[in-house]
């Protein structure tokens, strides 16, 4: 983005505009105590060409996955993105898409979020979804926020195997509400503790929320958790982390999912620092009303022409304040859009094709670095693309000789699951090579 700086006379014409003498007068409402007396302990101004050169170190501090061997997953994925995805994103009247306020003018956009939508729902075996949300993790949240609206009582159960960011963001949501979040752990195959998960719900719970795969790569069975849930007279809801994988598991909704939700950053999104990514958030045409965010559907005019409309909008940015069922402020427009192209491109074969790829190379590069000496599976449920890896060492000390050896090799999980410390989570899709892989085990063995 270009920067085009101004100067003290073009300050001057601009307060005089609005009636002002200084600066410091826009900030008269701010009480006296609460202002900043001295300067900020920031450096000194660069030239342009010295901050070119001191922002280029600091990029260079960045590890790049394109210059290394790359099997980290647990909620951020490496994927193809066909070319197309960029190419239309750029393109000048999506580039700087934003919240249509007289949403009728924007035909385009609200087309382009119908679609997505559509095709969530088609992914998911829900009804309806929303125009999304922030991020995989905040989609959590307001999937609690959701079901407590929805059921009596304060309970909510989730699954020790959800991603543990997506529940330190839940507890912070929740920590002033009357919500009571109670953590449900894993059992032996990496699955939720049926058995734990049958004596809280004895207890009362609005609602109940696993991740599938979940944070250890586990499929669980949704069907048979919907029964006992629904019988216990809670909602179901569901976390997807990449959701390529329901380019061939069961949908959710068709297991019995009350509500689907999770990142979509795996649809043409780029692996970033912090963002954006892209949450998303599809459940049952009877809870629509409750929904947070936004819904985009299709009419028709006077004239018989098909015309897109903003069905429902239930932040507060539209209604009032009190009748909101959330603050989300932006309907990730531009990510959502680039799902959809990808989806579109892709197609239900390409999909397909794409999600066994990664299941079977996930399954070779499990098969392959078991076989190492002192090395295990601990978890033999079920996986996808992921799957957790126990060594014979402190698994962050073999993360960081083998980085030196310009291989990343998952994400050690003792700083989540003490237990766990000697386990790596490691991810394969299907940008992950043979020889990659094959080469993982050869350092393994070499360096354990």
């Amino acid at each position: 983005m270009a920067y085009v700086p101004i100067g003290d006379p073009d300050r001057k014409r601009m307060l005089r505009a609005i009636g002002l003498e200084r600066v410091e007068d826009l900030f008269s409402t701010i009480p006296e105590k609460y202002r900043l007396r001295q300067p900020l302990n920031l450096p000194s101004p660069h030239a342009e060409p010295e901050l070119r050169r001191r922002l280029g170190d600091l990029a260079r501090k960045n590890t790049a996955t394109t210059g290394m061997s790359c099997f980290l997953g647990a909620g951020a994925y490496r994927h193809h993105i066909p070319a197309v995805v960029s190419h239309l994103l750029s393109r000048s009247e999506f580039y700087s898409s934003y919240t249509p306020y007289q949403p009728e003018i924007s035909q385009g956009t609200l087309q382009a979020i119908f679609e997505y939508q559509t095709m969530i729902c088609q992914l998911t075996g829900m009804e309806v979804a929303n125009a999304s949300l922030y991020d995989g993790a905040s989609a959590l949240a307001e999937t609690i926020l959701l079901c407590r609206r929805l059921r009596k009582g304060n309970r909510v159960l989730l699954a020790d195997s959800i991603h543990p960011h997506y529940r330190q963001v839940a507890e912070t949501y929740c920590q002033n509400l009357d919500v009571e979040l109670v953590t449900i752990p894993h059992g032996e195959s990496g699955r939720i503790d049926r058995k734990i998960l049958a004596d809280r719900l004895r207890k009362g719970a609005a609602a109940v929320i696993v991740q599938s795969p979940n944070f250890f790569g586990v499929v669980e069975d949704l069907k048979e958790l919907a029964g006992s849930i629904h019988g216990a007279g809670a909602l179901f809801s569901v976390a997807i982390t990449d959701p390529i994988c329901l380019g061939i598991l069961v949908p959710p909704g068709e297991a019995g999912a009350d509500c689907v939700f999770g990142e979509a950053q795996a649809f043409g999104g780029e692996l970033m620092f912090g963002g954006p990514y892209l949450g998303f958030l599809a459940t049952r045409e009877g809870f629509v009303r409750q929904m947070p965010g936004r819904l985009v559907g299709l009419t028709k005019d006077n004239e018989g022409n098909p015309g897109y409309v903003l069905t429902l909008a239930t932040r507060e940015q539209h209604i009032r304040r009190a009748k909101a069922t959330s603050n989300i402020c932006t309907n990730q427009g531009l990510c959502a859009l680039g799902a959809a192209v990808f989806l579109s491109s892709l197609g239900r074969r390409g999909l397909r094709e794409m999600a066994l790829q990664n299941l079977h190379k996930a399954h070779y590069a499990r098969k392959t670095l078991a076989a190492i000496d002192g090395c295990s599976i601990p978890f033999g449920a079920e996986i996808f693309n992921e799957f957790v890896l126990q060594l014979p060492a402190d698994a962050q000390v073999v993360a960081d000789r083998l980085e030196g050896r310009g291989i990343i090799p998952g994400l050690p999980l003792g700083r989540f699951f003490p237990d766990l410390r000697n386990s790596l989570l490691v991810c394969v899709t299907e940008v992950t090579r043979r020889q990659e892989i094959d080469a993982l085990a050869g350092a393994l063995r070499e360096v354990i």
